[in-house]
This record gives C-alpha cells, sequence and structure tokens, in this order.
C-alpha cells in the first residue's frame, strides 16, 4: 500500500488544471455539492466510496473514457410547500459532479456499482500485468 504525502499545493495545482481543461473542452457541467469518497487500492482493484445520502440509483451516472472516471447525479429536494415551517435546512440537494484520473492499470471494461445505506461503491478492477517477453537471438 503506497502512502501519499499530502501536499496542498498539489491540491491547488490538480484544481487548477482541471478548472483550466474544463474551461478548453467547453464544458458546462456545475455541481451544487460534491460527494465525500475515499479511495483504496488493493492488490486486484481500487474501491472507491462515496457519500450519496438520499440519493437513488436512476439519479446517478457513472461513466468512464480516457482514463477518466466521472460520477454525476442529483439529490432531488422536496416540494417547496413541504419547506413552510422548516427553522433550518442543512442537508444538500441539487446536482454533483466528480472526476477521478486512474492508473493505466484500471480495467474499464470491468467497473461495478453498488449503492448501499446512501453510500455508493465502485469497484475497479486491475488488469492482469503484462510480463515481458523474453526474445531469443539466434546466430547464423
Amino acid at each position: 500500500m503506497a502512502i501519499t504525502r499530502y501536499e496542498p499545493w498539489g491540491l491547488l495545482s490538480q484544481l487548477q488544471k482541471e478548472l483550466e481543461r474544463n474551461a478548453a473542452e467547453g464544458s458546462t457541467a456545475t455541481a451544487e455539492w460534491a460527494p465525500a469518497v475515499d479511495i483504496k487500492e488493493e492488490k486486484d482493484k481500487f474501491v472507491i466510496h462515496a457519500d450519496i445520502p438520499g440519493v437513488k440509483p436512476e439519479d446517478i451516472d457513472i461513466s468512464m473514457e480516457n482514463g477518466v472516471l466521472t460520477i454525476k447525479g442529483e439529490k432531488k429536494t422536496e416540494a417547496e410547500t413541504e419547506k413552510e415551517g422548516y427553522k433550518r435546512v442543512e442537508r444538500t440537494y441539487g446536482s454533483f459532479y466528480r472526476r477521478f484520473s486512474l492508473p493505466d492499470s484500471a480495467n474499464p471494461d470491468a467497473i461495478s456499482a453498488l449503492s448501499k445505506h446512501g453510500v455508493l461503491e465502485l469497484t475497479i478492477p486491475k488488469r492482469e500485468s503484462v510480463q515481458p517477453k523474453k526474445i531469443n537471438v539466434s546466430a547464423e
């Protein structure tokens, strides 16, 4: 298991690159909130856990393209008439959007997703490692 050093300036640099890339692509994706995630690497897979309480599975869209995993969806709010009388509203509603660059060892063809008790679990198996092939040289 690799331990990654926390580098706050690295996070800012990553955010700047993401903003520049989205601007270059003309992306109009916006998010009103972002689910907290944990990413774990195991011997044969990567596992991502995302907190998405109150989000129905049919309101989640997961895709992977060019090594980038995208999770987006929406937590729908209650009708406005039901909000009357509230003294405090702290829960977040609306759309969310998260993107993660995965290493080349991730197998995009075998990703599975499960939503259970407000946690989305994505399992991304690793590709079998390619072993170097020895080539014999013959003499004439």
